[in-house]
């Protein structure tokens, strides 16, 4: 059913409309409040705020991303603020209880809004992004306040778009340093979306990845470049990196992404060997080991889309 609507959908930006499709079915209310982030300490320069597992509901307030706390010598660097300026507040909130320097700068690493409508309660920051992100934020900013709305019951009338200001262009690597901590921003070839940027500290051995890694929970391949995105998943793993903040979940081992990468790996190569046999997205899917898939959250809502995403890519290069 649902591969069945995301063809109706397309056109659109799938993932927004779907989303708002779905809350509208359930009929979703305002939540009691936002849950508190899980505050796990790297090193005294690295922290990350931790939210909820699963997608956007009534209970998290849309609160369900994860966020990087860099520590520089005067302010803080952000790495992705939350679905609404409300949220934006929360993590500033608990920025504060860590430590009492201002955040200066905000690091989007997509255009996703639970990423990204948060730049509104960090009015005096830089926010940074890849350049393809920037265009997206302008794009389609204002439809995942409308996703917001819906989900929450709440005008969020502070909640807006704020696009970055400095970008970097797709498949390039930039060193730079931040209140005077030496990062890498790596923007790959379109991987989770067209214009994904992931931080890497070369000192801490440590990967900002966004969603391109997500642990305990369905990656979504909807906005992707799934072959893309699996070829990013090799080149991770010939980087010197011991720790990764993925977008959503628990924190990653390289362990973790090499598994993450063989799942998406075997998952493409049996869908093209279904299509190569002329088998329809849903005749392919009985064919498919997902017994790994099974044990994530969101497995219902999204394996079918998924599928039916990496059938339509490959269907479309074999022209």
């Amino acid at each position: 059913m649902l591969s069945h609507m995301y063809r109706l959908l397309k056109g659109q930006s799938a993932f927004l409309a779907l989303l708002f499709l779905l809350l509208s079915l359930t009929g979703v209310q305002a939540g009691e409040g936002i849950p508190t982030p899980e505050v796990k300490k790297i090193n005294d320069r690295v922290y990350t705020l931790l939210g909820p597992i699963g997608f956007p509901s009534k209970e998290n307030q849309g609160y369900m991303v994860n966020s990087a706390v860099l520590i520089g010598d005067e302010g803080v660097v952000l790495i992705d603020t939350g679905f609404s300026n409300e949220i934006g507040q929360h993590l500033k909130d608990t920025i504060a209880g860590i430590t009492d320097k201002p955040v200066t700068h905000i690091i989007n690493t997509h255009h996703h809004g639970d990423h990204m409508l948060g730049n509104s309660a960090f009015p005096d920051a830089e926010i940074i992004s890849s350049k393809q992100c920037r265009e997206l934020v302008k794009k389609e900013g204002y439809n995942w306040i409308g996703i917001l709305k819906n989900m929450t019951g709440k005008a969020h009338a502070d909640t807006r778009p704020i696009p970055a200001q400095t970008v970097y262009p797709q498949e390039s690597r930039t060193n730079v340093t931040l209140q005077g901590i030496p990062m890498e921003f790596w923007v790959p070839a379109g991987s989770h979306t067209p214009g994904d940027m992931m931080v890497y500290l070369p000192g801490d051995k440590l990967l900002v990845s966004g969603d391109i890694l997500v642990k305990k929970m369905i990656p979504s391949f909807v906005d992707a470049h799934v072959g893309s995105w699996i070829d990013t998943l090799a080149k991770i793993q010939k980087r010197d990196i011991e720790t990764v903040i993925p977008g959503h979940g628990p924190l990653m081992t390289m362990a973790d992404v090499k598994a993450m990468h063989q799942r998406m790996a075997d998952l493409y190569a049996g869908i093209e060997a279904g299509y190569n046999q002329g088998m329809m997205d849903s005749e392919i899917r009985k064919t498919l080991d997902l017994s790994q898939w099974k044990k994530m959250k969101e497995f219902e809502g999204q394996m079918g889309i998924n599928i039916n995403r990496a059938y339509l890519e490959i269907e479309r290069e074999s022209f």
